[in-house]
């Protein structure tokens, strides 16, 4: 499946990934969710719903002492992400496994991991438009994976105290945090993301504790875009300081 399709060669910071031409590809939320994790110490870490492996492959740069799981359902993602722990050299550290995250139960240990982190599907089948081709579709909209399913599962893999990062859609944010507290996940962060300084807010960053104390830190925006429509100089410095060459993310 991986051979038949076209690819191209991408890259964020110190990681190099393939993505397919016509299909899923990383975006700006991919560097948004990798620099909102900042745990001192990482052991295990595990990304659902991987893609490419592009996050993964970050925070295992990032940790370099973690082993760390990648999730991806679909096949033709699953196979690039297969290919990208090769590309970047971390195959000791890193692997992936073919898995509906709904099934992970069946494949990885409970309280296994101090760190997940997950950019889920956010958009209700119903709404926003559907995105053309499977493996957009399935990555942005709720057909496969719902947030429920998935917050069952990170609380199964995480040890007590052990924390997630997600990226999500602000509209859902009271869904979210009610869905998260329901299995033992306490929100303790939470950072809006504009476009600039006049935009509305489309993107919002959760850190949530399993068995934390309650209590939410509410940071100050972060905004994609300066008034001349650059790369404001906070983003810039998680692409590494280079001008990123992808496009933002299309919500």
């Amino acid at each position: 499946m991986f051979d038949s399709m076209e690819t191209s060669l991408d890259g964020i910071r110190d990681v190099k990934v393939y993505q397919n031409v016509n299909g899923y590809r990383f975006s700006v939320d991919a560097v948004l969710l990798y620099s909102f994790v900042n745990v001192k110490y990482a052991c295990h870490i595990a990304d659902l719903g991987t893609g490419s492996g592009i996050i993964g492959l970050l925070l295992a740069r990032k940790y370099g002492d973690a082993r760390v799981l990648l999730v991806e359902l679909q096949e033709s993602l699953y196979a690039l992400a297969e290919k990208n722990i090769v590309l970047n050299g971390l195959e000791e550290r890193v692997k992936v496994v073919l898995s509906d995250i709904k099934e992970l139960k069946e494949k990885a240990q409970p309280l296994s991991h101090d760190l997940v982190v997950s950019n889920p599907p956010f958009r209700k089948p119903s709404s926003g438009r559907i995105s053309n081709g499977e493996e957009k579709a399935v990555a942005r909209h709720e057909l496969r994976l719902n947030l429920s399913d998935l917050t069952e599962t990170v609380s199964y893999l995480l040890r007590p105290k052990g924390r997630f990062c997600m990226i999500f859609h602000p509209e859902r944010l009271a869904e979210a945090i009610d869905t998260l507290r329901r299995n033992r996940l306490e929100p303790k962060r939470i950072r809006f993301v504009h476009n600039d300084h006049d935009a509305v807010s489309k993107i919002v960053l959760i850190e949530a504790v399993k068995e934390g104390r309650a209590g939410i830190r509410l940071e100050k925006p972060l905004f994609i875009y300066d008034k001349e429509g650059e790369y404001t100089a906070e983003v810039n410095e998680m692409y590494g300081r280079k001008q990123p060459e992808i496009k933002p993310l299309d919500l």
